[in-house]
């Protein structure tokens, strides 16, 4: 029979309503506390090279945070956001792709970009916006992008970046498909993978995305981080469904749920989607369970909404529980450990006074490619402004002295 409704027509004669947490959805759990395998998982076929490589993104990442938290405190960057309890759901995610696989993330994502190659002085000079920002300077802390290492530019309004996700895998799924079929040629070279929160997928663009990469099966691999809070707002009072993995059963995407502080599990999860959205070109869906221990972002204050007996009781750390195993395979010498941390630590304070000086980008970056030629009214903008702060010079001591 002919079904033009798209349902699956289970006729039934008796009235019964389907209730709405029916839909049973397990987490994907390797790694215990203390490092070792769960006896009843198996762990995936991942090298030395590559774990060493997760972890000391990681343990960057974690420093990096905890320096620029301070700076901030400071008032030697106006904002900053930092990974704290995500590092492994981000760091293992971004393990398990190709290096010219998109990056699309939203914010909370820097590790991602380290372990593509990003380094400490390209962070710096980003965060204080110097004219040596690949950005020019144009953007506020923590939204960063780099064209050579396929990581989009982050933008600060909430999920765009999800539709935008879908429409770009489908392009990178076009040039594979046999036109006189309609169907995969060949594999997909490359995919998309887009990051967001849970905050984020209450917003229309989470559904427009999904749904278009469900229909045109776009090669893209949504993840999800449900830290459990929307800044202050908590996950039970943003949705009632089974988190956001059960969406993505409703969109028809196959979808999985994995315990964000478990590397092994994230990289696992995220290489088997990989393997799926470049051989059958369809969408997946991830969805990490990683508590948020730290703020939303420097502008935040959780003591406002969050209990510390609630934030006792969520103190699992991503990088001590993949340490431990990675102590249990000798890939890792603990004194070794502690001495790069120190290191590490140095290079940072370090990165950070020279970015902190680098003069700021001349004032004609702000209209120099906005477009070929300026149009009149981006000029006269641009020559209003250099009158007012040849005016008012003393208001204005982070310009770069290059006005013309």
């Amino acid at each position: 029979m002919s079904n033009p409704n798209n349902v699956s027509l289970n006729i039934n004669h008796e009235l019964e309503f389907i209730d709405g947490q029916a839909l049973n959805i397990p987490t994907l759990s390797i790694l215990t506390e203390d490092g070792d395998i769960h006896p009843s998982a198996t762990a995936p076929d991942i090298s030395k090279h590559t774990a060493i490589k997760l972890y000391e993104t990681m343990r960057f990442i974690r420093l990096l945070d905890e320096r620029m938290q301070g700076a901030q405190r400071q008032g030697r960057v106006s904002f900053y956001m930092q990974c704290l309890g995500e590092e492994a759901a981000v760091t293992a995610s971004a393990a398990a792709l190709d290096q010219d696989d998109m990056i699309m993330a939203q914010y909370r994502e820097q590790a991602a970009l380290h372990y593509r190659g990003f380094t400490l002085d390209q962070f710096m000079n980003q965060m204080f916006s110097n004219e040596l920002d690949l950005g020019k300077g144009r953007q506020m802390p923590i939204h960063y992008g780099s064209k050579a290492l396929n990581y989009m530019t982050i933008s600060s309004p909430l999920g765009t970046q999800i539709p935008q996700a879908t429409g770009y895998a489908y392009g990178q799924k076009i040039k594979h498909i046999d036109v006189k079929t309609g169907e995969l040629a060949s594999t997909i070279d490359n995919v998309t993978i887009c990051y967001f929160g849970e905050g984020a997928a209450s917003e229309g663009d989470f559904h427009a995305g999904l749904n278009m990469a469900a229909v045109h099966r776009a090669p893209v691999i949504f993840f999800a981080r449900n830290n459990g809070y929307a800044i202050s707002t908590p996950a039970d009072e943003q949705f009632k469904g089974d988190g956001i993995a059960s969406r993505g059963v409703g969109y028809g995407i196959k979808t999985i749920r994995v315990d964000g502080t478990d590397a092994l599990a994230v990289y696992a999860a995220t290489k088997k989607a990989r393997e799926i959205a470049s051989t059958q070109g369809e969408p997946v869906l991830i969805e990490s369970i990683a508590y948020r221990l730290g703020a939303h972002s420097t502008s935040d204050d959780p003591s406002g909404y969050r209990s510390k007996d609630e934030e006792a009781n969520h103190q699992t750390c991503p990088i001590d529980k993949f340490r431990k195993w990675l102590v249990k395979q000798d890939w890792l010498n603990e004194e070794d450990d502690l001495k790069a941390k120190e290191s590490i630590r140095e290079e940072i304070l370090a990165a950070l006074k020279r970015a902190e000086v680098v003069a700021k980008p001349a004032l004609e970056e702000l209209v120099s490619d906005v477009y070929d030629t300026p149009i009149p009214l981006l000029q006269r903008q641009y020559e209003q402004l250099k009158e007012h702060i040849k005016q008012h010079p003393d208001a204005y001591p982070v310009t770069a002295g290059r006005i013309k």
